[in-house]
């Protein structure tokens, strides 16, 4: 029996030991294990406004929707689930927004315990950084920087909000708000996202300045306050920050200009408020969920704007999904060096190393087989426009939540898909690719080149 009980401690032991020592499987199951046990506990009657428990599909979608920062719900938000049940999606959109690590290292560290080489290696994965140098350092101030944006965010909302709602729901929808934003996440308590509120300068622009703060990543905001020069940031920061202000910029152009016309959900607008829109939805659209239109009365262009810019997503070590903008960066880069004819990848005088831009193609080659794949089973399983279910597998796997209106109607195996989904663009293909054991051992063996035509 002593000897049973032995076997069986050192099988967990040495389980917990494969878990810990590989960092994208520990996240992986991490957020899994978070989407599971959320999804469990929101299905219970006591989170709901009717006493009626919830569907176990719909409540492990909408936990997986808020662990993984999407927005996307099969239920209204505002009407189906209570104050204890908005409290536990807010509880898990902050958790899914900062990574399931940080409620196992914030708790030793408030207790002034040591945090572990294991545990530092977990947070290296998470904050997608290349070194353990500074890791403790760099994980304090993402809590500190996360929770002052937060509260700022929710105070500048406040001034909004509680003459609209008085003093305890004001807050409380500032708070929510706030935090959704910055984590990308764009749930909302008001029923409409912020449709009512769409030619408010102040909810728009704090929100909007929420969304790109949280989709920046951690590592260029705390480059930003420390150097506080353009010429003086990193290569990787540098290339966030033209990326980023190239596509808000450029979505922000496209969609004025094809709503604007007949027909258009800006068609009825003011140019000051149709600008503010198309700004809104720009930022919005690459990762944070909320609209300011309707967006199943957009033209179809529109659509396929957004959809790209979905796709992209925000920038590593960040809040928000997608392929990243260094991603979709040296993509660009790299087809601007073929097209010159150039040996090698440059950007601000420096090159970009081969395996950088392989490990780039191979992210968009996955990301997009993915999504196309997920699109081919919905269409034959789903009875819905095909582009309406590729804008809604594009929001899903970059993170996003927004939607045309079809997330409820699906059905059980489209709830599934869009749910595995949410949490494959939450975590990466890459790190799924890496938790499974799909890396190589290093080749010491070099082979002939082979001669194929491209093009």
């Amino acid at each position: 029996m002593r000897n049973i009980r032995k076997h069986k401690e050192n099988f967990w032991e040495n389980l917990s030991d494969k878990i810990t020592s590989n960092p994208p499987l520990y996240l992986t199951l991490g957020f899994a294990i978070l989407i599971l046990t959320g999804g469990c506990i929101l299905s219970l009657p006591i989170f709901t406004r009717s006493g009626e428990p919830t569907n176990l599909i719909d409540s492990i979608f909408v936990a997986a929707s808020a662990s993984c920062v999407t927005g996307l719900t099969t239920v209204n938000t505002a009407e189906h689930w209570n104050s204890y049940g908005h409290l536990l999606i807010l509880f898990l959109i902050q958790i899914g927004g900062l990574g399931v690590m940080t409620l196992a290292t914030l708790f030793p560290l408030l207790l002034r315990k040591k945090i572990g080489l294991k545990s530092r290696q977990i947070l290296k994965e998470q904050l997608n950084i290349d070194t353990l140098q500074g890791i403790m350092k760099l994980f304090k101030y993402v809590l500190v920087f996360t929770f002052l944006v937060e509260f700022l965010g929710a105070f500048l909302l406040s001034l909004r909000f509680v003459p609209i709602f008085g003093m305890a729901k004001g807050w409380w929808y500032s708070i929510f708000h706030s935090i959704s934003a910055f984590c990308n996440a764009g749930f909302d308590l008001l029923g409409d996202s912020i449709y009512p509120y769409r030619n408010d300068n102040l909810i728009n622009i704090t929100l909007m300045s929420l969304v790109v703060i949280g989709g920046l990543g951690f590592m260029v905001t705390a480059e930003l306050f420390r150097k506080r020069s353009f010429k003086k940031l990193s290569t990787h920061a540098k290339l966030v920050l033209i990326i980023s202000a190239f596509l808000i910029v450029i979505g922000t152009l496209a969609f004025y200009l094809i709503e604007r016309q007949v027909g258009g959900v800006l068609y009825q607008e003011g140019i000051k408020n149709s600008i503010m829109q198309s700004a809104f939805q720009s930022v919005s659209a690459r990762t944070a969920g909320f609209y300011s239109v309707k967006l199943n009365q957009m033209h179809d262009t529109s659509v396929l704007l957004l959809i790209v810019l979905m796709v992209i997503g925000g920038s590593p070590g960040s809040t928000a999904g997608g392929l990243k903008t260094t991603t979709f960066g040296v993509l660009v880069l790299s087809t601007i060096s073929i097209f010159k004819e150039e040996d090698e990848v440059t950007i601000f005088n420096k090159h970009i190393d081969s395996k950088t831009i392989r490990k780039a193609l191979a992210i968009i080659m996955v990301y997009l087989t993915l999504i196309f794949l997920v699109i081919f089973i919905l269409s034959l399983s789903e009875n819905f426009k095909v582009l309406d279910i590729a804008y809604e597998v594009a929001s899903a796997f970059g993170t996003v939540g927004a939607s045309r209106g079809i997330t409820g109607d699906f059905s059980n195996l489209g709830k599934i898909m869009i749910t595995l989904s949410m949490y494959l663009g939450r975590i990466g293909p890459m790190t799924m690719a890496y938790s499974i054991g799909l890396k190589s051992s290093t080749k010491y063996i070099r082979y002939p080149e082979a001669n194929i035509s491209i093009g």
